[in-house]
């Protein structure tokens, strides 16, 4: 598997700024906390090892905000916070309504729709009005709003990161809904796409995650290959790591998912869970929480299945490898991942993984575990009750997981090759 590196044919003045100068990097992300999920790990991560090869690092980001290490800065852009659970779509004050800004984002949230990565986009083209002389180049996380543009125009160069064509997020959701007026709430929801497509036609260099990836992004924004350098993300291992001194459980499945994303899948690992119960005992741990009456709590229900299937609900972080740890063996039922971080975090602790073939994830697993087609119970079952009855297949792919992973997916060269990526477009800007 091969991944983005930079070209060695540069000219003098490139090679003097690629081996001697340390880069100015103002990462944006219009929501950061790495409990969110996956972009918010993204920019944690990589902000700590971009600083580590000796870069200067900021990140600029609206609420939840990201939980950055210290020498990380952190500027922050307060929004209405509308999607925070502990005032979900609460009523504005007048005084916080009399921001234009803050009134498009309310409106847009009354009327079913997604105003955050175009909101956020305003806020960050205000700070970076003030503040781009401070910076080299700006590097977005998938927000991809008609701001970055601006940006752009006041000669900052800007890139941005995609992970997945979120059309892919959208198509699933539609599918899952029976009635068409739902379909239509789906629809407006995720109207912000149009934005990102026009956004990101705009820009020079974009970063995606997988071959994958590209390929969907490419096609389903209109973007010509030239333009996506292809870099890999990193595992945590100071956090995903084996735990030898544990013991390991027998009959036990492990899942990290969120939960009633349909994209996830997890549907189909507990229909193969409650079918494979009916033979032997065996349990699943998810590590999340379902919707109270939403799909999943419903399903789990009407199987009978709440004695067999644990929810942990949110976990800090040095408790997936005790986790990771007990399990005999982890599951990613997704549908599609543009990366698949599950599956890497589960490999680094040495468990043995099934996997679909949905998106990047074969990239991710390649031959170190079992891949089977998305959105396939009877798949999933078969490969489970597999690896239960084989001791030695289970020993052999956790080894190998552990040792791919070692090689192919580390913070430290995902950073080395995000900063090639920086220079190309600084380079281009000029």
């Amino acid at each position: 598997m091969q991944f983005f590196r930079g070209s060695t044919v540069r000219n003098a003045k490139r090679m003097a700024v690629a081996s001697d100068s340390p880069l100015r990097i103002c990462l944006f992300t219009y929501r950061g906390n790495p409990t969110c999920g996956g972009q918010g790990v993204y920019i944690k991560r990589l902000s700590r090892a971009l600083s580590d090869l000796g870069h200067k690092v900021d990140v600029v980001s609206g609420p939840p905000y990201p939980v950055l290490d210290d020498d990380i800065g952190l500027h922050r852009l307060p929004s209405l916070d509308l999607y925070n659970p502990d005032a979900l779509f609460r009523v504005p004050t007048l005084k916080e309504l009399s921001s234009p800004i803050n009134l498009m984002e309310w409106l847009g949230v009354s009327s079913g729709g997604f105003p955050e990565p175009f909101t956020s986009g305003m806020r960050v083209l205000n700070f970076m009005k003030v503040n781009a002389a401070n910076y080299d180049i700006l590097h977005d996380n998938q927000c991809l709003a008609y701001g970055l543009l601006g940006i752009k125009s006041i000669g900052l160069p800007t890139i941005a990161t995609i992970h997945h064509p979120m059309t892919v997020d959208r198509d699933v959701e539609i599918a899952s809904e029976r009635f068409w007026w739902k379909k239509l709430k789906v629809m407006r929801w995720y109207s912000f796409i149009e934005m990102q497509k026009r956004v990101s036609r705009k820009l020079s260099h974009i970063i995606t995650v997988s071959r994958a990836s590209k390929e969907d992004i490419g096609r389903a924004f209109s973007i010509p290959p030239h333009k996506f350098r292809v870099v890999a993300n990193g595992i945590n291992t100071d956090i995903f790591h084996p735990l030898p001194e544990v013991k390991r459980l027998s009959n036990q499945i492990m899942v990290t998912n969120s939960a009633d994303t349909p994209l996830k899948g997890l549907k189909f690992l507990i229909e193969a869970v409650a079918s494979i119960r009916k033979n032997r005992d065996v349990s699943l741990t998810v590590i999340g929480r379902p919707k109270e009456n939403g799909v999943i709590a419903n399903l789990v229900k009407g199987l009978g299945a709440a004695d067999y299937i644990h929810f942990t609900g949110r976990i800090e972080d040095d408790e997936f490898a005790r986790y990771y740890a007990q399990t005999t063996m982890a599951v990613v039922p997704s549908l599609y991942e543009g990366f698949g971080l599950p599956a890497g975090e589960a490999m680094a602790c040495r468990v043995p993984v099934i996997s679909t073939t949905g998106g990047a994830l074969p990239e991710v697993v390649g031959d170190a575990g079992v891949l089977v087609p998305p959105g396939n119970a009877h798949a999933l079952q078969d490969a489970i009750i597999d690896l239960l009855d084989n001791q030695d297949k289970r020993d052999r792919l956790g080894q190998a997981g552990y040792e791919r992973v070692r090689k192919h997916f580390t913070w430290h060269n995902t950073a080395k090759d995000v900063v090639e990526v920086y220079r190309e477009a600084i380079d281009a800007h000029c």
